[in-house]
């Protein structure tokens, strides 16, 4: 991979990294006390919807903390100066996959089989 393509697909991770990162999302997934709706006495239909509603807050919180990861993994992997390469089978992950996805750590054809699986 070209210095220019690796340069320009830094600035996209860190871009994205720095967009998470100022997103209202912590680093840490919420507890129950730090739950989206607070559960009071009400019919067991409400509750549910109280239940349903912080559950999707987690789900929500334990994405964003996973896409922080993933970015800061591949950028990890530039400084590393294994960037670009699949790490299941070592062979270079095509330019425009990494512009479409630049934190992808598969090639296609081993994120096909890994899907497949």
């Amino acid at each position: 991979m070209e210095a220019g393509q690796l340069a320009l697909l830094k600035a996209v991770l860190e871009q994205r990294l720095a967009d998470l990162a100022r997103h209202d999302g912590a680093e840490v997934a919420p507890g129950p006390r730090d739950l989206a709706v607070q559960e009071v006495e009400t019919s067991p239909a409400d509750k549910a919807t109280v239940r349903l509603l912080n559950d999707l807050a987690l789900e929500a919180a334990g994405h964003h903390v996973a896409q922080l990861r993933t970015l800061r993994q591949a950028l990890a992997r530039i400084d590393e100066g294994s960037y670009g390469e699949c790490e299941e089978c070592g062979n270079p992950i095509g330019f425009s996959r990494l512009q479409a996805r630049p934190e992808a750590r598969l090639c296609i054809a081993c994120q096909t089989r890994a899907e497949k699986r």
